[in-house]
Order: structure tokens, then C-alpha cells, then sequence
């Protein structure tokens, strides 16, 4: 996997939690393999052990540009592991691994019950430190702490320096905020950071969210949120917004490296001439070739007379080979029948390989796509939905570079399948390709059926490949391991790229008992936003365009009548109008304010016999003239 380029030492804050840890990484990315080997780091999710993982990768490459850092989630590594054993490319496997200069190894705790990986890794460890070469990991418990795991890999886990994060002092807090801050445009009163330090945050992306809750606020507020305000607004109550909108003014835009130039710079790499190093240029031509990399180019460079620049030359190559890593990962993922296939061990043919896998992922059957008829047009804006209606369109304006994730919340009826197809719809608007929408139930099922048919590459490529994921419901993963499991690799690869995660709930994941905290602590670094029960103003304005659906005359007195009667969620309110719709079909009358009190609090009117003309009733309550006539009703 890539390097995260945002993960590195200077946005990392140091504080007494972590500051042993911090030293230590920084030790190891400045010599490699010389004091501590392995530095095993370890602390509860969101401490910020994989921020420093990357910023050891980072820091090492940048003093040593050829350099070969690796960096792998444990899970990925076994996934790997596996595609090679039934490949039978497992001595390329061995050998990618047994060339890096540093393994950063994430996650290490599901070394639990894996022993033939534990034999595997145990064989890599000790190739490597045998070479010298630095060795990272990171877990959420000690080393010994880990179950069942081979007492001779114990002791390569235990044999060099284990350092703890913990949860961040006040101080730190306010570090965190104060840099967090500096990345945004916009700016708080004296004494806001201050206070939403002390709030009880369990790790920093909870408080990474805290701040973001408050951003969304003031960006959307001409009034400036005051310390007062922190804890209101941190514990989600609901509050009055003004119109304007600042979020545009804190988007970031993100640029994919474009490798369709590569052969361009290899070729000014080529002829640029800074020294002499052919022994360091045939050295790296002998490592890549081990790995079956075709090193044609690097053979050429090693003709010339005068040296080229070897690191520009160097770190190129090295990128595209990267880069052809994730295409072959893509390809196999979409089509079996392009493992192992030899184009992807060949740096000059870096635009064919992309072509090939493009074609492979077009052939994959898409996610699901938004309800079209759900959009933000038949959306109206009041106190209950204010925020989370603001926030869905910063999202949709800049996907994937404020809140990733949206987290919708609201009890049933309150529209948050709406809202979240609404969001989708309009990302499909502004040309985001493969928009996926889909329940978390129907995820689940998904991935059981591509268990059961052998198909699981396939199916994770339907939404790796996506452009955003928006998952409705996810509290049905709760308690359902391997789906958690795929939906945090899922969740990483997609907030790697950049791309948007919208999910709803009808609670705050952290009240999901059954969900993983390294779940619960990614979707609550992003934004998580409450819809209400609609007020009065709301409710009529559905009651109104729920009667003009169906060309039923009702004047806006007995709209204003019933939209004053409580409802817990829209789906009351619906019901309500559907129940007057149809009595007043059978009893021949128009719905009046009288006829209104009969139904909805007194005796029911008498029904005239028209089922011969209206057909069986029940169809007639349930069948709306045309999709869009769904207006806010969602499948809460």
C-alpha cells in the first residue's frame, strides 16, 4: 500500500502520551535497522500509531529516496499471502517482501490464530534482520498480550524496543486542535479550542470530530461560536443557522500523480548527468530483477558514458513499479485470469497496464446506484435537518476533502435514506463516477454470496473502485465480524484516495455496542450530524406536496390543522395523510377540517361501498402516481 502523504512527523504533535514513541520513530527513520529492531508501537485505536508508522516511511524515504519502504496492514498482507500460495507466485511474494529497506507492518494483533502466516512471517523476520533491515510494527496491545501466537515469533516481536501511545494530556489536545485548525480557513474565539480539549474525547479522532462538529457550525453561522457554545454543540442538540455557507472556502483539491508521463521522466532522469554510481544503479537493476521486474530502462541508463541522476532515475522507477503493484492488485481483483500477468512487472508499459485494468473494472457488475426520484429538491430545510442538510452539500461540492465520513443520524421516518440517495443523486450530477448506495444489510449479504460463489476479489473491487460509498443503516454490521472487517480495509483504501463515505444511523456509532473500535474511531473522526423530528413548518409543507400528488383539494387551513398534530418522524405524518386520503376515496367526501377530526380523533366517517370502483383499498393507499410522488419518505 502507498504512503499516506498527509502522515507524516511535522502534523504529528508530540506530548507526554506519546513523546518515547515519537523519539523512537524517529530514531529508526533516520538509521534503519541500526538501534531499534523491530519498534514495536502499540496503544487502543485512534492514538495516532499508524500517523507515526507513515511518518517513519516518509521520513526514511526522504533521506534516502531509493530506498524501498513497504508498508502493510496485516490483514492485506495475509490476503496477499493467500493469492500467492494458490497462484503459485509465492516465491515473488517472498522476494518483494525480502528486498524492502523498511516494513512497516499495521495491525498485528490479528496475528491471533494465523499459523501459517505466523510461519511465513517468522521466515521473512528473520531474512531480514539478517540484512539489517528495519522492521515497524504497530497493535493495539503488547506483544504478549497477543494470543496464540508462536513463542519463536513472540520472541521476534519482543527482541527489540516496545513503546506505548496513550490518550493525549490537555495540552496535547489543544496542540492537536490548534494544528487542525491551522489547516482550516476558518477561525474560533479565544478559549473554544480550550474547552473542547476538555471535553471527554477517548482518542484524538474523536476529538478530531468534536472539531469538526464546530467548524460546520460557525461556517454556517454569521455569529462566532463562543465558549459557552462547546459543549452544546458537541452533544448535538439542534440550533438555529444562518443561510451562509463558508464551506467552499475550506475544500482542499487533491492531484493524482499521472503516470502516463513516466517513460517522459525516466528519459529526462536518463540524460540528466550529476555523478558517477554504477555500482548502486546495477545493484537496484539486481534487486528489481530478483523481484521479476523487468528493468530494461535501468540496463540502458547503465550504458552511458556519464552517470544520470541516479536518484531522480531511481525514485521514478521505484514509483512505477508502485504503481503497477495496485494496478496488478486492481486487475486481479477484477479479473482472476490477469494474475500474475507480466505487464505489470514492466515499467515502460506502466499507460498499457492502466488501459488493461480499466477495461477488467468496466466489465464488473457496478454497486448500487441512489433512488433517483430521491432528491435534494423535495428536501425542506428547518431546525430538525438544518446542519445535516448544509453538511451533506459541503460534501457533495467537495467530496472526500472535509467530513470523511458524513455520519447521518435520526430515528426512523426522519429522512436519512433520503437525504443520503439525495447526496449521491448529486454527486452523479457533478460527474463523481460509480456512486455506491447501499444498506449495510445488503452489504452483508453481498459479501456472504461472493463468500459462498469464491468471489470475494470481485465483489471488493464492485466498491473499492468507487468514487463515494454512501451505507444507510450501519447498525446492521453490528456483531457481523467479517463484515466489519472488509468495511474498515474498505473504508481505509477508499479515505486513502480521497473519496467520499456518507453512512447513516439510527443511533452515534459509539453507542453501537457490537462495533469495532477501529470502526467506531474512524467514523468518528469525520462529522456526525443529528436530524430531528420535523417541525410544524416542515410537516406542511409535505402535507401539501403529499395531497397534490395524489390531486386531492384540500385548503391550507386543514394543512396548517394536521401539520400541527405531533408526529415522531415523517413517516407518521405520511401515514396520516395516506389515512385521510383514502377514507375520503371511500366516503365520497373532501377532506375538510371536519372530516379531518372525525378520522384522525374521532369516529371514523361512514365509508360509501366503492371498492368496485377503486379496486382492493390497500393498493390504493400504497400506490403513489409516479416515483417522485415518494417525496421524504425513506424505508427507515
Amino acid at each position: 500500500m502507498k504512503l499516506d502523504h498527509r502522515l507524516r512527523f511535522d502534523t504529528f504533535v508530540t506530548g507526554s502520551s506519546n513523546r518515547l514513541a515519537v523519539a523512537a520513530a524517529k530514531a529508526v527513520a533516520d538509521a534503519p535497522g541500526v538501534l531499534y529492531n523491530p519498534l514495536f508501537v502499540y496503544g487502543a485505536s485512534g492514538l495516532g500509531k499508524t500517523h507515526l508508522m507513515h511518518a517513519v516511511g516518509h521520513s526514511a524515504r526522504d533521506k534516502q529516496p531509493s530506498l524501498a519502504v513497504e508498508y502493510v496492514a496485516l490483514d492485506d498482507y495475509m490476503e496477499e499471502f493467500h493469492q500467492a500460495l494458490q497462484g503459485g507466485r509465492l516465491d515473488t511474494f517472498k522476494k518483494r517482501y525480502e528486498s524492502t529497506g523498511v516494513l512497516l507492518l499495521d495491525d498485528v494483533q490479528f496475528l491471533t490464530g494465523r499459523a501459517e502466516v505466523q510461519g511465513e512471517l517468522l521466515r521473512l523476520f528473520n531474512v531480514l534482520q539478517g540484512r539489517g533491515t528495519q522492521i515497524v510494527m504497530t497493535s493495539d496491545r503488547p506483544p504478549d498480550e497477543i494470543a496464540d501466537v508462536a513463542d519463536r515469533l513472540l520472541t521476534r516481536l519482543t527482541g527489540g524496543l516496545i513503546v506505548d501511545v496513550g490518550i493525549p494530556d490537555y495540552e496535547t489536545r489543544v496542540a492537536i486542535l490548534q494544528k487542525l485548525q491551522g489547516e482550516r480557513v476558518l477561525r474560533f474565539r479565544d478559549g473554544v479550542l480550550e474547552e473542547l480539549a476538555r471535553v471527554d474525547f477517548s482518542n484524538i479522532r474523536e476529538l478530531q470530530g468534536g472539531l469538526n462538529r464546530l467548524l460546520a457550525h460557525q461556517g454556517m453561522s454569521d455569529a462566532a461560536i463562543g465558549v459557552a457554545d462547546v459543549r452544546r454543540l458537541v452533544s448535538g442538540r439542534a440550533t438555529p443557522l444562518a443561510t451562509q455557507s463558508h464551506f467552499a472556502d475550506d475544500a482542499r483539491s487533491r492531484r493524482p500523480a499521472d503516470y502516463d508521463t513516466f517513460m517522459q521522466e525516466v528519459a529526462t532522469a536518463v540524460v540528466e548527468q550529476v555523478e558517477e554510481w554504477r555500482v548502486r544503479l546495477a545493484d537496484a537493476a539486481a534487486r528489481w530483477r530478483a523481484e521479476g521486474i523487468s528493468v530494461a530502462v535501468l540496463e540502458r541508463a547503465l550504458q552511458l558514458r556519464e552517470a544520470p541522476d541516479v536518484e531522480g532515475l531511481l525514485a521514478t522507477f521505484g514509483a512505477a513499479v508502485e504503481y503497477l503493484r495496485d494496478l496488478g492488485r486492481q486487475g486481479s481483483a477484477a479479473d482472476t485470469g490477469l494474475s500474475g500477468n507480466a505487464i505489470f512487472r514492466d515499467p515502460e508499459r506502466v499507460k498499457e497496464a492502466h488501459a488493461l485494468v480499466q477495461q477488467a473494472v468496466s466489465s464488473i457488475e457496478p454497486p448500487p446506484r441512489p433512488e433517483p426520484s430521491l432528491l435534494f429538491d423535495t428536501l425542506h430545510e428547518g431546525l430538525a435537518n438544518q446542519l445535516a442538510l448544509r453538511a451533506a452539500r459541503a460534501v457533495v461540492e467537495s467530496p472526500g476533502t472535509q467530513f470523511v465520513p458524513l455520519v447521518i443520524t435520526g430515528p426512523a421516518g426522519s429522512g436519512r435514506t433520503h437525504l443520503l440517495h439525495a447526496i449521491g443523486n448529486a454527486m452523479i450530477a457533478n460527474g463523481v463516477q460509480t456512486v455506491a448506495c447501499v444498506t449495510a444489510a445488503a452489504f452483508a449479504e453481498q459479501l456472504i454470496t461472493a463468500l459462498r460463489e469464491g468471489a470475494v476479489e470481485k465483489w471488493r473491487a464492485r466498491y473499492r473502485n468507487a468514487g463515494a460509498l454512501l451505507l444507510d443503516d450501519i447498525e446492521a454490521v453490528a456483531g457481523k465480524e467479517r463484515t466489519q472487517d472488509e468495511l474498515f480495509h474498505l473504508f481505509n483504501a477508499l479515505q486513502s484516495a480521497g473519496r467520499q463515505v456518507v453512512l447513516t444511523s439510527s443511533i452515534p456509532p459509539n453507542q453501537l455496542a457490537t462495533l469495532e473500535d477501529r470502526l467506531r474511531t474512524r467514523f468518528a473522526q469525520g462529522l456526525i450530524v443529528e436530524l430531528g423530528s420535523p417541525d410544524a413548518s416542515q410537516r406542511a409543507i409535505l402535507i401539501g406536496r403529499c395531497f397534490a400528488a395524489t390531486h386531492t383539494s384540500v385548503t391550507d387551513n386543514v394543512v396548517v390543522q394536521i401539520a400541527e398534530r405531533p408526529a415522531r418522524s415523517i413517516g407518521e405524518v405520511l401515514a396520516a395523510v395516506r389515512r385521510l386520503q383514502a377514507a375520503a376515496a371511500l366516503a365520497g367526501a373532501p377532506v375538510t377540517s371536519a372530516f379531518v377530526t372525525a378520522e384522525l380523533d374521532g369516529a371514523a366517517t361512514p365509508r360509501r361501498g366503492l371498492k368496485h370502483q377503486m379496486g382492493d383499498p390497500e393498493n390504493f393507499v400504497h400506490r403513489w402516481p409516479d416515483p417522485g410522488a415518494r417525496l421524504m419518505e425513506d424505508c427507515d
